[in-house]
């Protein structure tokens, strides 16, 4: 446990922050008012992806100038190591979402593999439109569709590795003030 501890705090010493705590709280301010514009009269229901969406969804809630009803879902490829595989439902919703709109909220859209199979299962429930928020969008070639974006993004980022607000590194630094690249990665 104690190799854990200062392992994380190596990583932490040695990252780069790219984006500090106030410019992201510019940029959530900036989705709130964005996702107000577009969704206030539409009764929309909002699903956090667990864990990275946690944050943002904690932090965006109070923003939201309209009644939504906040749900949650579980779906990763991680499992807390540092490249995705084959997606795994932890929890599927389970309310009700025929004939609505869904808003997906998650930390990070990077290849946007998981987003979109959560869009789809929406979708194929019965939802008359899904949106999605991410905090973080990576900016690469490698996303899962082409030209895929997300609805509404908070910041555009490089291609590194990165926590801090939502996204983690092995499981930690979810808490990270700020976005983070880990050193070498």
């Amino acid at each position: 446990m104690t190799d854990t501890v200062a392992e994380m705090n190596q990583v932490m010493a040695e990252a780069d922050c790219l984006v500090d705590e106030q410019q992201v709280q510019t940029a959530i301010d900036n989705l709130a008012d964005d996702i107000t514009e577009r969704l206030k009269d539409s009764n929309p229901l909002l699903f956090c992806v667990m864990n990275g969406g946690l944050i943002l969804t904690g932090q965006l809630l109070p923003r939201l100038r309209f009644p939504v009803q906040a749900e949650y879902l579980h779906a990763t490829r991680y499992r807390q190591e540092t490249t995705g595989g084959i997606l795994e439902w932890k929890l599927q919703p389970e309310v009700e979402m025929s004939g609505r709109t869904v808003l997906i909220v998650d930390d990070i859209l990077d290849e946007g593999t998981t987003l979109c199979a959560i869009a789809d299962y929406c979708l194929a429930h019965g939802a008359s439109e899904v949106l999605t928020a991410v905090l973080v969008d990576k900016q690469h070639d490698r996303k899962a569709r082409p030209d895929l974006k997300a609805d509404f993004t908070g910041l555009e980022v490089e291609d590194r590795f990165l926590f801090g607000y939502g996204m983690d590194y092995k499981g930690y630094w979810r808490n990270a003030p700020g976005i983070y690249a880990v050193k070498g990665l």
